[in-house]
């Protein structure tokens, strides 16, 4: 037979790719006329980099220090310099060509095409074999060759469904835009995997680094931690296959090029690694030093603070539990796999064709108002999850497919999809599982330092459409038999066709369709609107599940139709495919279409300027604070696009802040932390003698801001964090510099009362550099309104040029012994770790282009390190 040529071999991979893009552009059409969706994840992110991308333009690189947001964080976590980052910066640069979100949905469609053609394809298993054991199907399991355009359908299917799962969606339209590159990436490291488990070593080796450095380029440390927990079961399922088989050498040698070749691809951005490690032990994520659950009081100025507690809280390393867990899937949500409005929907939904609606304006509500409340007030979801934007609807079809691979599909690769999915599927359950999650969280390395696990919904996709994908395999290259399909493809509609069918004709009496809070939307009197809203859900479920039971009678008939031959594979993949197509993209269009895109400025419009912003920024002084108290400030980045701010959004909080906001703020004496924190303007809404909001926000000064340094009478020393926190309830910070003494060898000598004359001030600012000039005639003790982090190691005090050991007061500031004098005092804020991270990006990115120059050199020369080259025909079982 002729061999054929590379572009051969690549052409139907090629036309099905370019058939993805096609899908993707009409999908978000709009995005091709210069439309943009809100993305509002991706603006609160632009706002809290202002500042940064401010000096950017100023002095052509980024700070490593903002003060835009939280009082002041470090700046490289959410924008910095990755000169030495050459792969992914390219890899970027390709993203760009295309709009968003249709760069990131193609990348994902393409990810997963290539892991279903690598898992699919004509991979071998072992280096060494005899025929013999070749042949034994007990111990390695063998390969049905399929052409090119067969294996296309099949992995164009499974792109489909991972890419346009609603799940990943609702991710997209909230604008968790990491996370979804992140799943672009994650297919790229599996199909890695496995080629190096099949022997394909330097195939595998290249894909596997390039796929390490982009998930890590996309910065989303949860979803590549969840992807390697399904990487050990995927070493444990198909090791112990390989053990039996005899290659444990193989085992050996695929998992080290694996795993080398994985720290290589990392390595890439070991900047932003090493940043992360450091800075996570300081965040929430952290342990934190507090052992109460402060209420504590102090004792008199001078004498040392004495913690009452109205309990104790465990001093974690990581999340607080119930903060971890706050976002669980409910253990009933899961038939929204393949019922979508099973259960509502979202938070919103309905229309004015509801009963609810009709039941509103005939109680005389304005029809405009009644509208706005059903389809964005009132939650048509009535189920146990917190927050829920929609359903994590994975397709009928997809459902059904994976269960009937579970039957007629052989070899442990429907194995290890199974218990992928169904340990995603526990992760996302969180606390509605916590027979195994807690015992996880409490014992198994890092899982306690993420949240929102429901995220691990949208890698169980990927596993749900890659044995969808496993089932047509198995259908077309095992060449079934109306005998051998019949009983699976029974059992496997019953169980999923037949249950949506059961709750299309009798769900409306098996489930309460009432939500925990339902009674409370409408007051004692709102009997009939709860009924209204209970028969809207109802005929929610009832419309998605008889939809079910359509696509999923399809989807079996032509299986069937298949099998028993009265219809051919040329057109039993396509009308199979866009069955798939129809079912999984018609429910994505209900949480992203057309009218989810808006102009450029209108998106823009969320940080217009407001009366209270511009009065705000008329004052020209060095640096300030504001607090915005319209809303709950520390959720919120808006007041970071324009000012300095005390809150803001991030998943990353300094720990000791939040403690100053939780137990000093809110709980404590506000007035005293507002004015150390030196917030110099107050936004607050205008309300009328009812408390109603009239006009808009207004900005107000607060006198008794302490300004950007002040000198104090007295420092207090404290024994723990519990006594600096109570001190500070009652201490005045204008006065009392409250110390640990942790830093008592720094104030030794330092009289018990101070005499604070003189004066200092701020004459020079940069986020990560800030110089004063002080000038008194006694030695003084200054604290500075800025945050202590990392202190005489990252962060750094200079007093004319001279390097001076600093401390921390007042459980969050800077405090520094200033000799008599006239004196130049600088901050510089020069981490050691993003030098020492771009020397390593360096040297790993060169090594990852001579691995992918040399992987592609071998591919084509055909020397791949396969697994017998000698035509062995070893790999997946249909």
């Amino acid at each position: 037979m002729e061999q054929r040529t590379l572009f051969q071999r690549l052409r139907p991979h090629l036309l099905f790719i370019f058939g993805l893009f096609m899908l993707t552009s009409i999908y978000f059409f709009p995005a091709w006329e210069g439309k943009e969706l809100s993305l509002q994840d991706v603006r609160t992110g632009n706002a809290a980099t202002m500042e940064l991308r401010h000096y950017k333009a100023e002095t052509g690189k980024y700070p490593n220090w903002t003060n835009a947001l939280f009082g002041g964080m470090p700046g490289y976590l959410i924008a910095s310099e990755y000169p030495n980052t050459f792969i992914g910066t390219a890899a970027a640069a390709v993203l760009r060509i295309f709009p968003r979100p249709v760069d990131v949905v193609f990348l994902q469609m393409v990810g997963m095409y290539m892991l279903l053609v690598v898992l699919l394809g004509n991979g071998t298993v072992s280096r060494v074999v005899n025929s013999v054991r070749v042949a034994d199907s007990k111990v390695v399991d063998e390969l049905v060759p399929l052409s090119g355009t067969t294996r296309g359908w099949l992995a164009a299917m499974g792109a489909v469904a991972y890419a346009f799962g609603s799940w990943n969606i609702l991710s997209i339209e909230a604008g968790h835009i990491s996370k979804a590159l992140s799943l672009a990436y994650a297919p790229g490291i599996l199909a890695g995997l496995v080629l190096c488990l099949r022997g394909r070593y330097w195939s595998g080796a290249a894909v596997t680094g390039l796929f390490a450095c982009l998930n890590i380029s996309a910065n989303h440390v949860q979803i590549t931690f969840y992807l390697f927990l399904c990487v050990g079961l995927y070493v444990l399922i198909e090791g112990i296959r390989l053990l039996r088989a005899g290659l444990a050498k193989q085992l050996v040698m695929g998992l080290v090029i694996f795993g080398v070749t994985t720290g290589l691809g990392m390595a890439t951005y070991s900047k932003r690694l090493l940043i992360l490690n450091e800075f996570s032990k300081e965040t929430i994520r952290g342990k934190s030093e507090l052992t109460a659950k402060t209420t504590a009081v102090a004792a008199s100025p001078g004498q040392p603070a004495v913690a009452e507690t109205s309990g104790r809280a465990k001093a974690t390393d990581g999340l607080d539990e119930d903060y971890a867990f706050q976002y669980s899937y409910g253990i009933g949500d899961a038939l929204t796999l393949f019922i979508p409005n099973l259960f509502g929907g979202g938070s919103g939904g309905l229309t004015e064709k509801s009963e609810l609606y009709n039941a509103l304006t005939s109680r005389g509500y304005p029809a405009e108002d009644a509208l706005v409340a059903v389809s964005q007030q009132i939650p048509a979801y009535w189920g146990d999850e917190y927050g829920i934007g929609g359903p994590a609807y994975a397709g009928a079809i997809v459902v059904f497919l994976f269960v009937l691979s579970l039957f007629i599909s052989k070899g442990n690769l429907r194995w290890y999809l199974l218990a992928s999915a169904a340990f995603m599927l526990i992760l996302a359950l969180g606390k509605n599982m916590m027979v195994i999650n807690g015992l996880l969280f409490n014992y198994f390395p890092f899982f306690n330092k993420f949240r929102a696990v429901t995220m691990a919904l949208t890698l169980m996709q990927l596993f749900l459409a890659a044995g969808a994908a496993l089932a047509v395999y198995s259908v077309v290259a095992r060449k079934l038999t109306v005998a051998d399909i019949k009983r699976p493809l029974l059992i496997s509609f019953g169980l999923t066709g037949g249950l949506a069918l059961l709750l299309a004709l009798v769900g409306g009496s098996l489930l309460s369709f009432r939500g925990p809070n339902d009674s409370q939307l409408f007051g004692p009197q709102g009997g009939d609107l709860v009924q209204a809203l209970v028969n809207d859900r109802i005929g929610l479920m009832r419309a998605d599940a008889f939809r079910t039971f359509f696509f999923i009678t399809v989807a079996a008939a032509l299986i069937w139709a298949y099998v028993s031959g009265r219809l051919k594979a040329a057109f039993f993949l396509p009308l199979l495919f866009l069955f798939l197509t129809v079912d999984i993209y018609s429910v994505a269009k209900r949480y992203i279409n057309n009218q989810s895109f808006r102009s450029k400025s209108l998106v823009d419009a969320a940080f217009d300027e407001t009366p209270a912003d511009a009065q705000i920024l008329q004052d020209k002084a060095l640096s300030y604070r504001v607090f915005d108290n319209t809303g709950d400030f520390m959720s919120d980045n808006r007041p970071s696009y324009f000012h300095k701010s005390i809150g803001g959004y991030n998943a990353a909080k300094l720990r000791r802040y939040q403690e100053l906001i939780q137990y000093g703020f809110r709980a404590g004496n506000p007035e005293n932390i507002l004015n150390m924190l030196n917030v110099k303007y107050i936004i607050a809404a205008q309300t009328d003698s009812t408390g109603r909001p009239v006009g808009a926000p207004q900005a107000q000064q607060n006198p008794s801001a302490l300004g950007n340094a002040w000198f104090v009478q007295q420092v207090q020393q404290v024994p723990n964090a519990d006594a600096e926190m109570a001190a500070l309830k009652t201490a005045d910070p204008r006065t009392t510099a409250l110390v640990d003494q942790r830093y008592a060898d720094q104030l030794k000598g330092l009289p018990a009362t101070l005499t604070p004359t003189g004066t200092i001030a701020l004459t020079a600012y940069s986020p990560d550099k800030m110089t004063y000039q002080s000038d008194s005639p006694t030695e003084q003790v200054a604290v500075f309104s800025e945050i202590f982090y990392r202190g005489n190691d990252d962060w750094k005090a200079y007093i004319d040029g001279k390097e001076t050991p600093h401390f921390r007061t007042d459980y969050v500031l800077r405090g520094l012994r200033i000799p008599a004098g006239k004196h130049i005092i600088e901050f510089r804020f020069d981490p050691k770790t993003a030098a020492l991270g771009n020397t390593l990006d360096l040297i790993a990115n060169v090594g990852l282009v001579l691995l992918l120059i040399a992987g592609l050199y071998f591919s084509l020369r055909g020397n791949t390190g396969n697994v017998a080259a000698e035509k062995d025909k070893v790999g997946v079982k249909a």
